[in-house]
């Protein structure tokens, strides 16, 4: 059991951030020196795999510490884990496509790790504050991040959107942990437990406005309709390395904190369940009918992301710990799977003039059937094919919600599903099928890039061949809370 009264500062909690810390000090104090700027991914990366190994170590050792606000359990060492692979992802495909735009700056390496460790700031809390606190750690660098292309149009208005909705959201979660204080006298999430039908009977529309504050807050975070206007144009303009990790990172750490504020903090109040009910229903049907008007497959992978989150909803709307559990194992099959699209892309962009359009796929089989063939898994997986991971994800949730009688939840879900085999497939036609408009640029591999397309692919195919012990795992974290 955690002991919840624990009052002591033990560093070691916050073992993974600290590493992640340093290393973004050291690369910000060494970047720029002549001889030691070009180690700075280098750095970065060696932050990360002791972040990593940190996490590692922190699962079975459920604890709490500086009076409460830092929980370590084995819900947030996984989520920890899950940041960290996803930022080691994110720094092997962005070395290469940073120095051929010309953006491979130290920053970028710091604003990665600084990032990451406002995720794992998130995942690691119960208390409100320290949870808004990590949000802005998180989000913070990725503003700057969006807008690294200072010479492209694109690039800032990336930036200065993802700012503007950023702020916008933030506003409403502070308002709405100010409300929830109001009404209880506390920020933590446990005592918010215990208190609640006191709360309840003497504060109800305080504690009801802060909470629907805090998800609105939450819902422009994951990109949740009607929440969700700024992703396809800063996924579509940042560089396509910072897409990739916006597309999994963030929302990650977003699913985590609603995990824990709506699963185990506001679970007793009874409208939420058909609060998202209706989330998950617009967020699938709008992110799957907009993607079928995309030429841009960045733009169109945006607006599957929000499609994508809609499906992870129908935990919420279903809870209990097997949709929760569900809900776990579609983060990391997403992940994985979306991360090895993105990668993908990169290689295709790292050629000279090249844009991620459909236009550019065509003829890509011809010199690429390899490549082509990866790409084309990952697209089955975002399907949701077997025997892609992609199908137990969707299977998963889809058994929770009809086991809690979520039936129409669940035919909405199946419908939308079929929706996205359209543009999905669309991918493999131009790629397989279509005749090349002008002359394919080859594609150049770098070791590092080529890394990544391989766990990406083992992933996506071993989970999906053996899933049971990602949901055993996934199982393990959740009950650490319930």
């Amino acid at each position: 059991m955690i002991d919840y009264t624990s009052a002591s500062i033990d560093f070691a909690l916050l073992g993974p951030e600290i590493a992640l810390l340093a290393s973004a000090f050291l690369i910000l104090v060494t970047g720029y020196v002549k001889s030691l700027g070009k180690l700075s991914p280098g750095v970065a990366f060696v932050g990360l795999v002791i972040a990593l190994v940190l996490s590692l170590n922190q699962w079975g050792n459920q604890s709490s510490g500086f009076f409460g606000m830092v929980t370590c359990d084995d819900f947030g060492s996984a989520f920890k884990v899950i940041f960290t692979l996803i930022a080691i992802l994110t720094l092997l495909m962005a070395h290469r496509y940073l120095s051929h735009k010309s953006l491979n700056r130290p920053e970028f390496y710091a604003l990665l790790n600084i990032s990451t460790m406002g995720m794992m700031v998130m995942a690691n809390s119960t208390d409100l504050v320290v949870m808004f606190l990590g949000l802005e750690i998180m989000s913070l660098p990725l503003y700057v991040m969006a807008g690294m292309a200072r010479r492209s149009p694109e690039s800032n208005e990336a930036g200065i959107k993802y700012f503007v909705m950023g702020a916008f959201a933030s506003a409403f979660l502070l308002m709405g942990i100010a409300f929830v204080y109001g009404a209880s006298g506390t920020t933590d999430l446990r005592r918010l437990v215990t208190d609640y039908h006191y709360i309840v009977g003497n504060f109800k529309l305080y504690l009801y406005s802060g909470v629907a504050m805090i998800l609105v807050g939450f819902g422009f975070k994951v990109g949740a309709v009607p929440f969700h206007s700024w992703i396809p144009d800063v996924y579509e303009g940042a560089p396509t390395p910072v897409t990739a990790f916006f597309s999994v990172g963030p929302k990650a750490a977003g699913f985590a904190v609603l995990l824990r504020l709506f699963v185990f903090g506001f679970a007793y109040i009874g409208l939420l369940s058909d609060v998202f009910w209706v989330l998950a229903a617009l967020t699938m049907t709008v992110g799957n009918i907009m993607a079928l008007r995309q030429n841009n497959i960045k733009r169109m992978l945006a607006y599957s992301s929000i499609a994508h989150a809609g499906y992870i909803l129908i935990a919420f709307a279903v809870g209990g710990d097997s949709a929760v559990s569900a809900a776990m194992f579609y983060l990391v099959a997403y992940a994985l799977f979306n991360t090895g699209a993105f990668a993908v892309l990169v290689l295709l962009e790292t050629r000279t003039g090249c844009k991620s359009d459909f236009s550019e796929l065509s003829g890509f089989s011809r010199l690429h059937p390899y490549l082509s063939s990866v790409l084309a898994l990952f697209m089955f997986a975002l399907c949701g094919f077997p025997p892609t991971v992609g199908f137990f994800g969707k299977f998963y949730l889809f058994s929770a919600a009809i086991q809690s009688g979520f039936i129409w939840l669940v035919v909405i879900g199946v419908m939308n599903s079929f929706v996205s085999v359209y543009y999905y497939l669309r991918v493999i036609k131009v790629s397989f099928f279509d005749q090349p408009q002008q002359t394919f640029v080859p594609v150049t591999y770098s070791p590092a890039i080529i890394v990544v397309l391989l766990i990406t692919l083992a992933g996506t195919l071993g989970l999906g061949l053996f899933p049971q012990q990602l949901l055993d795992i996934s199982q393990s974290a959740i009950f650490a809370f319930l």
